[in-house]
């Protein structure tokens, strides 16, 4: 179990050996939500929830009902959905989803995700190309990794550009989707 305050708030989580950081909330989360503006209303999403700190944390500020969290991993998606429980907040819609393959909501107003950034970019470019069409015109996406170039890149390529917050040793990349890009990218 880990017990951890953040902007205030008291939150407890279970956790278990195949948790990403399982010990301890992971530094680039903190980093992420520590730069995160809660929009005054719409819908938000963890994307790559885990154990679920980011959708939990929001839901405890905006309500259960505003907060949509997913995991490819359907045991993550459990544990997310008892601490959420654990947490009061337990109304949150928790999906089991590939990226996006099972989330069939296209209004999101945030979306937030520290994906998986050791690996190739298969994941987190799934993540900026599709999370762009589920976004509201306003809507923005926050991502937090510990490489900048490549995510930089992509970010600019599909939103027309980047806000990133370097934060102890990682960055948070933060991009809004406008008017005036195309309606249907990617």
């Amino acid at each position: 179990m880990i017990s951890e305050t953040i902007g205030g708030i008291s939150l407890v989580f279970e956790t278990g050996n195949s948790s990403f950081s399982p010990h301890n909330i992971d530094k680039g989360t903190l980093a992420m939500l520590s730069v995160t503006e809660i929009p005054e209303a719409g819908k938000i999403l963890d994307l790559g929830c885990g154990y679920g700190v980011v959708g939990i944390y929001l839901a405890k500020q905006t309500g259960e009902a505003n907060v949509v969290m997913s995991d490819i991993d359907p045991g993550l998606v459990e544990l997310a959905q008892k601490n959420a429980a654990r947490n009061g907040v337990g109304g949150i819609l928790s999906i089991v989803s590939d990226g996006f393959k099972n989330i069939s909501i296209n209004d999101f107003s945030l979306i937030l995700s520290n994906p998986p950034y050791h690996s190739d970019f298969s994941v987190p470019k799934h993540f900026i190309e599709k999370g762009f069409n589920r976004l509201l015109t306003g809507g923005k996406m926050l991502m937090v990794t510990k490489r900048k170039d490549w995510y930089k890149n992509k970010f600019i390529a599909i939103f027309g550009g980047v806000k990133i917050h370097e934060i102890d040793g990682y960055f948070v990349f933060l991009a809004e989707k406008r008017k005036t890009q195309y309606a249907n990218r990617m």
